[in-house]
């Protein structure tokens, strides 16, 4: 058992870092948030600055630190969780980045997966690595670096640069340049990785052009990573022993531990995830099958459905549209008027991801007349965020054969409750959003307890989740279906 009984979890989104220190009773004692610049060079693509990355960690680890009031050696252990495909390639000495990291809303490989597509790959695909050929996953992004980054070849080749996810870039720093890993659920991310046996498919990586010494050592979720070396913000020495990618972290963290348990978040996109249990389920719906953690040699899979723009929609009507000044006025907005009227909002902004996965879709404003203003555009935006929602998880039922009881909910944008409250109406069962939001670091934190000792098992982690606000079905069947009709006919022309 470790004397200090302090966890620090890093939580490494798409826009920003945020930093908590918990405590043995799961009580979060300290915490930063730092955000940090997106880059869009071009239509579809998006990139972040890997040392902005970087700074941002350890700016909110000396931050969260001083808001505990606590010095670094009273750290236990470490736990990362990160936003999971975007991908990175830097020097193995010296650690310098080649280029920008391409983020996972970045569509810039949409011609190459098509072209693998039309060359019948995707069953082989679908079967090896449990996900489908879109640019949303890493493996793309490493071999468009390696065609498009100047000397990024003949450096690969040579065993001087090496490709990761953010986890292997924060392990990377954290341990001085001394360990070039990831764990299994980010692996399984990269359409690389053969997702039965969990380890990077020479076929997988031949098929890609990605040469598979390039890449990190996979492993578990809850074990001995590294350890700290050289950073500014903790002692040398510290374990990082818990990394999963955010929304297996978030599973974790809402207590999802058996077979049927699901949840989603509403970050900057929005995912549902379900335990499928020690056996991996395929999807016919179009969802993805994916690796929620191996603790101990054991592995638990889930079922997963990605929604790339959640969060995301409301920022873009801040800061593309100025529709509004900051991301908590667009639900007073929305409110203050009684419907959205025929406006439906089909937030494609980053193509459609499961079930429909269409890369080339965009987003579209449907129904407007002269009538419409911009409260019915928010409006509009917030119920097409929870129609996807809908969607993925009608898909899910009929993957599993399994209902949803309950909807467990987190995330920034689940603190929404005019979208929680029509999330539910949507789906016709209870959503339940649990006291803390955080529950992607709280996934993280327990990780890295569980690898250090601190925690002997999941016990803990059920006591210490909590319900919140539980948003019961009230909308009537006419007007849910008339909504849903409105909805499939958006999503068509986007």
């Amino acid at each position: 058992m470790a004397k200090a009984k302090y966890v620090l979890a890093v939580d490494q989104g798409t826009t920003g870092t945020h930093v908590s220190i918990l405590d043995d009773k799961l009580r979060v004692i300290g915490s930063s948030y730092r955000e940090f610049t997106q880059y869009f060079p071009k239509p579809s693509w998006v990139e972040h600055d890997l040392d902005e990355i970087w700074a941002s960690v350890e700016h909110c680890i000396r931050h969260a630190l001083r808001s505990a009031k606590l010095t670094g050696k009273q750290i236990a252990a470490i736990g990362i969780t990160n936003q999971r495909e975007t991908a990175g390639m830097w020097m193995r000495e010296g650690g310098k980045p080649l280029g920008h990291a391409i983020v996972w809303q970045d569509r810039r490989t949409s011609a190459q997966c098509a072209r693998l597509r039309e060359q019948g790959e995707e069953p082989r695909v679908r079967q090896t690595t449990g996900l489908v050929l879109d640019p949303y996953f890493s493996g793309t992004k490493f071999s468009w670096m390696l065609e498009h980054v100047k000397g990024a070849r003949k450096r690969v080749e040579k065993g001087e640069a090496c490709f990761g996810t953010i986890d292997s870039w924060l392990i990377y720093k954290m341990t001085g340049g001394r360990a070039h890993v990831t764990d299994v659920t980010n692996a399984s991310r990269t359409l690389l990785m053969d997702v039965t046996l969990q380890q990077w498919d020479e076929a997988m990586c031949t098929l890609l052009g990605v040469p598979a010494s390039s890449l990190p050592e996979i492993r578990g979720s809850a074990e001995l990573l590294g350890t700290t070396q050289g950073m500014r913000s903790l002692p040398d020495g510290l374990p990082i022993t818990g990394v999963a990618g955010d929304q297996q972290s978030a599973l974790f963290g809402q207590a999802c531990f058996s077979p049927g348990e699901s949840k989603c978040t509403y970050g900057t996109g929005a995912f549902l995830l379900m335990n499928t249990g020690t056996t991996p389920v395929y999807s016919s719906a179009g969802l993805l099958t994916t690796v929620a953690w191996r603790i101990n040699g054991e592995t638990t899979y889930a079922l997963e459905g990605s929604s790339f723009i959640a969060g995301a929609a409301v920022q873009w009507l801040r800061d593309g549209l100025k529709v509004i000044k900051k991301a908590s006025d667009v639900e007073p907005l929305a409110a203050s008027v009684k419907e959205s009227g025929d406006v439906v909002f089909v937030p494609a902004l980053a193509g459609l991801g499961a079930p429909h996965w269409r890369p080339e879709a965009r987003g579209l404003f449907a129904g407007m007349d002269r009538a419409t203003t911009v409260a019915h555009l928010a409006r509009a935006a917030l119920e097409g965020v929870a129609m996807q929602i809908h969607d993925l998880a009608e898909a899910m039922r009929r993957d599993s054969g399994k209902e949803i009881p309950t909807f467990k909910v987190d995330g920034g944008a689940s603190a929404n409750n005019l979208m929680m409250q029509f999330q539910a109406d949507m789906l016709g069962t209870p959503v339940v959003r649990p006291q803390n939001l955080q529950t992607t670091s709280l996934g993280a934190a327990f990780l890295a307890g569980l690898g250090a000792g601190v925690w002997s098992g999941t016990d803990a982690i059920r006591r210490a989740w909590k319900a919140g606000k539980v948003f019961k079905p009230k909308m009537k069947p006419e007007l849910r279906d008339r909504h849903l009709t409105k909805w499939r006919r958006a999503v068509e022309r986007a």
